[in-house]
């Protein structure tokens, strides 16, 4: 089992920066490098939407199309911790973000795949 803990949400201004950090506990398991990695938002109401994805070793990254230029994934593995940074923030990013970990293969963007999950952070953009 892996424990998944967001943080670095909040209320923030459009135009503005924020980093969300996710922190995983393994336990006795597997080591939190061989586990892909991904970022999902959700608007009450709706679906999870997929936001970004990154493999275990933390070289290779997907973005979807909504948010590809703005936002930036990425792990420090050493620190069993998954990031994301939001640049130029608008209030179509207002949503709660979740990590979520998968085995490492196949694709990312299936919420469907991913075996845990963070309980998530809210991020509010005003105007």
């Amino acid at each position: 089992q892996v424990q998944l803990v967001e943080s670095g949400g909040g209320l923030v201004q459009a135009g503005d920066s924020l980093g969300l950090s996710c922190v995983a506990n393994t336990g006795s398991g597997r080591a939190f490098s061989t586990y892909t990695m991904g970022w999902f938002r959700r608007v009450p109401g709706k679906e999870r939407e997929f936001v970004a994805g990154i493999r275990g070793n933390g070289r290779n990254a997907v973005y979807s199309d909504s948010v590809k230029g703005r936002f930036t994934i990425s792990r420090d593995n050493a620190k069993d911790t998954l990031y994301l940074r939001i640049d130029s923030l608008t209030a179509e990013d207002t949503a709660d973000y979740y990590c979520a970990a998968k085995n490492f293969w196949g694709k990312f963007s299936d919420p469907a795949d991913y075996l845990y999950w963070g309980q998530g952070t809210q991020v509010t953009v005003s105007s």
